[in-house]
């Protein structure tokens, strides 16, 4: 077995109670009238129709594999500012096992995997495939199993977890999401899911507006992370500094303060908790149709990453983000 396992994740209690089961029955039986996500569009995906996300019955991925790219926690321990090899008989980075699925229910104009996410690139796979891939990311020494941007295919990724599960996965599972959630879905997800990864975008209505068409997108987000919370808690780690349950925001600085950071961050830290992990992000850059959106076609300066860094520091904010490195932005 995977020597980078060092947690028993929730979600085989849940399958052993027949839990894991029934939600995925449910939560299947919503793609008839789709509610899975913020826009509960209610088409039937069963025969054919497609909403926003512009997904159907069939799970479609992108890729796979083991992603050094992702927050440390996730990733594994480093050594001397590099992450370390997978070598034999020392502590190792094993990487996040990413899975990117394809389609998104946010859209934003400024996406990064815009092919994934607007083109729709990818293939379409079974259950069976895709318990598969996940035990063998268990099996290339992966920390977790991440899936990135799963919203829409909620009850197909379940039922893969089910045939996993079964067959002997035993990682954490994370929910990499853009935030845009229906909080009465994410309920269906506890003793499922062990982190939780939302973004948080938006905290106010024009924005989420004009570049992702969710005027609601905070009061929707902010309902969905406080359920992430109370399912999961803060984030909880091993002493060697991997992820094994709970909570981490990302929140990604925008020029012009079109993210409206610091409603967000107060957000966080007077209703969620001070000791959240929160991922202040800084590489924001102009792509896929931002161009044409004034403000939003530029990078954010140092002095605009440096100022949501201070405010969250004042908040009381402290986990997820350092002053390293800021003297050379």
């Amino acid at each position: 077995m995977n020597s980078n396992i060092k947690y028993l994740p929730g979600y085989l209690q849940t399958h052993e109670k027949g839990l894991l089961k029934k939600r995925t029955d449910q939560l299947y039986f919503l793609l008839e009238s789709c509610e899975l996500c913020a826009r509960k569009c209610r088409v039937n995906r069963i025969e054919g129709e497609l909403g926003y996300c512009k997904s159907g019955k069939e799970l479609k991925i992108s890729s796979y594999g083991p992603h050094f790219g992702e927050e440390q926690p996730l990733v594994g321990p480093k050594e001397g500012g590099l992450l370390m090899a997978n070598i034999p008989g020392i502590s190792k980075s094993g990487g996040s096992g990413t899975i990117f699925l394809t389609g998104c229910n946010l859209l934003c104009v400024f996406c990064q995997n815009y092919n994934i996410s607007h083109l729709g690139e990818g293939h379409s796979i079974s259950s069976e495939k895709l318990a598969e891939i996940m035990l063998h990311l268990q099996d290339s020494g992966c920390h977790n199993i991440n899936f990135v941007t799963p919203t829409h295919f909620t009850p197909q990724i379940l039922k893969s977890l089910q045939i996993a599960v079964a067959s002997g996965l035993r990682l954490p599972i994370v929910w990499n999401c853009g935030g845009y959630e229906n909080p009465e879905i994410i309920t269906q997800l506890q003793g499922i899911v062990d982190i939780y990864m939302p973004d948080f975008k938006f905290g106010n209505s024009s924005p989420a507006t004009k570049f992702c068409d969710a005027p609601d997108y905070f009061e929707q987000c902010s309902e969905a992370v406080k359920e992430m919370h109370r399912q999961v808690g803060d984030l909880k780690m091993t002493e060697e500094g991997i992820a094994i349950r709970g909570l981490l925001i990302r929140h990604l600085v925008m020029p012009n303060d079109l993210a409206g950071s610091e409603k967000i961050l107060k957000f966080i830290a007077s209703e969620i908790s001070t000791y959240s992990y929160v991922n202040i992000m800084s590489q924001y850059r102009p792509q896929s149709e931002a161009y044409q959106y004034s403000g939003l076609n530029r990078c954010p300066t140092g002095e605009e990453y440096l100022q949501v860094i201070q405010l969250a520091r004042k908040l009381g904010l402290s986990r997820g983000f350092q002053y390293k490195h800021l003297n050379r932005l």
